[in-house]
Order: C-alpha cells, then structure tokens, then sequence
C-alpha cells in the first residue's frame, strides 16, 4: 500500500479578495501529502534551501503518517517559491514571481527504504524529472503524473514517452486539449496510460479509463467558503491516490470513487489560505462531508 509523492516543497506567497498570506508553506508535494496522509501513509520526495523556514517542516511533520526521509535540505541551496494574487473571479491569478532555487539543481534522490513504494505521484515539474523519479521504483503497481501547459509546448517527445510508462495522468481539460488536439480525453489513452482524469474546476472532473468513462461533479459551491484556492489540485490527487492506494486497485470504480475523496479533500483546503485547513481535520469532519458530497453527487 505504500504511496510516494515526488514534487515540489515551496514557500508561497497569496493574496487574493480574501485577505493575504504570507511565507506560507506551500508546493504541490506538500498540498498532496497532507491530503493524503489523511486516508494513508505517504512518503515525501522532495527538495529544499537553507532558507525553508523550520516552521515548515515541522507543520508537514505534523500530518500523522507523512514520511520526511526523502525531505533534502541543502543548505546552500534557495527553497523553490511562488507569489500570486487571485482576481475577483477566484478561478483566475496572476503569478506575481516564480523562484526556482532548488528545481534549477539535480532532482532529489529516492531513499533506498522507498524503493519498494507500489503507489507513485509524480508531482508537476519536467518530465525527464519525472521519467528519472519513476525509474527508481521497480516494484511499483500504478503510478501516476500530473503535467501542465509548459511541458506540452517545450518538452513534449519526454512528455509522450513518459504516457507510454505511466498507468494514468492528471491534468486540466485545457491541457488535454493542447495534449490530443481533440475534446475527447478517451484520446489520451491512446498515448499509454490506463486512465486520465480531466479536471473541469467548478464542472468537475471526467474520468477516462480503458473500462469505460465515468464522470464526478464539483462540490456544491455553497457548501464551502472559498478562500484561497491554491492547492486545490494537487489536494484532489492526493485523495484519489490515497483511496486507489488503500484499495489497491486501479479499476474504474476504484478511481471514481478517489475522485470523489479528492473532491471532498479539494473542499477543506480552499476554506483557508496554505495547509492550515488540512492541519485541523480530523477522520470525523471528512467522513462527514464525503456522506454530505455522496447524498449530493450521488455517488459511491
């Protein structure tokens, strides 16, 4: 059952209609293990500076079941950190700046211990990055990968070949599009993967796998207070992988139902600006909202 997620550990700067939040802890690998070490145990691959404020490790630390062996600090390094500020229409940003620091600097290395993972997130960043992460883990049962517009223009023959390794992908339905050229996500499964999952924002996510297509709608939007949406993706792929990990099965109704995890996780950490609404759940309040979500959705 053991899931890994590789990625990005960054120091985030927001403002948004909300209000403001400053030096937060931040990275797509932290939204994802904090979400998901609340359904499993999760390993954390991922690199940091000399300047990653203590704070922060320790609040990471603090999801009970989060694994920091694979946690790299490198003293003469700068951690990776981004500014942004959400408009009015919280479903647009811009980004205010974007230091790379240790992304510019040979990926992390994989713990010996964590070589035996069966579960793998890829993480956002280059796909060669990516492929070479992926290689580590001979024993692996499913792995997954998120992507972005970027590495569709600039780096796609490393992309393509990276689909054809992978049992499924996690993107946005501007991304599948650039991807295939085409609206039908069942196209991507002609690349390699097993499944894609298309998110859709306030429309919700499609699911296109080799058993069929399934689809999963958004939260009711006025069942939770939207503060800061950052996060909010790579919490849901922290909630799909973590049900697909525990169950241990790939299938089309073992996905559909991690989106559904995904969507409920997705739901508490817009409710407040970095982890911090992560950081004060408990089993009681997700079960709760997952019975609110299914009676909602209809869904299993």
């Amino acid at each position: 059952m053991a899931l890994i997620v590789t990625g990005t550990i960054g120091i985030d700067t927001l403002h948004a209609p909300t209000g403001s939040a400053e030096r937060v802890l931040g990275g797509s690998c932290s939204y994802f293990a904090a979400a998901a070490s609340h359904l499993v145990p999760v390993r954390v691959v991922g690199a940091v500076g000399g300047d990653f404020p203590a704070e922060h490790a320790s609040l990471l630390g603090s999801f009970k079941g989060v694994c920091l062996k694979g946690l790299e600090r490198r003293p003469a390094s700068r951690t990776f950190a981004w500014g942004g500020r959400y408009l009015d229409d919280m479903n647009r940003r811009e980004t205010l700046f974007t230091e790379l620091g240790v992304l510019e600097e040979a990926p992390p290395k994989v713990p010996a211990d964590y070589r035996d993972s069966r579960f793998v997130f890829l993480g956002n960043t280059h796909p060669s990055v990516q492929m070479d992460l992926l290689n580590q883990f001979p024993d692996r049962e499913l792995a997954v990968c998120d992507t972005m517009d970027l590495w569709i223009n600039v780096a796609r023959p490393e992309l393509l070949a990276l689909l054809a390794k992978v049992d499924g992908v996690v993107l946005n339905d501007q991304e599948a599009m650039q991807l295939t050229e085409a609206r039908n996500a069942r196209a991507i499964l002609d690349l390699g993967p097993r499944f894609v999952v298309v998110k859709k924002g306030e429309h919700g996510a499609i699911l296109a796998h080799r058993e069929g297509v399934a689809t999963i709608p958004a939260f009711p939007a006025d069942a939770a207070q939207v503060v800061d949406p950052t996060g909010a993706g790579d919490t849901f792929a922290g909630g799909l992988m973590a049900h697909v990990a525990r169950t241990g099965r790939g299938d089309l109704a073992t996905v559909q139902q991690g989106m559904a995890w995904g969507t409920v996780m997705a739901s508490f950490t817009i409710e407040a600006f970095g982890l911090d609404r992560l950081a004060r759940l408990d089993a009681r309040q997700i079960d709760e909202r997952m019975r609110r979500f299914q009676t909602a959705a209809k869904v299993g």
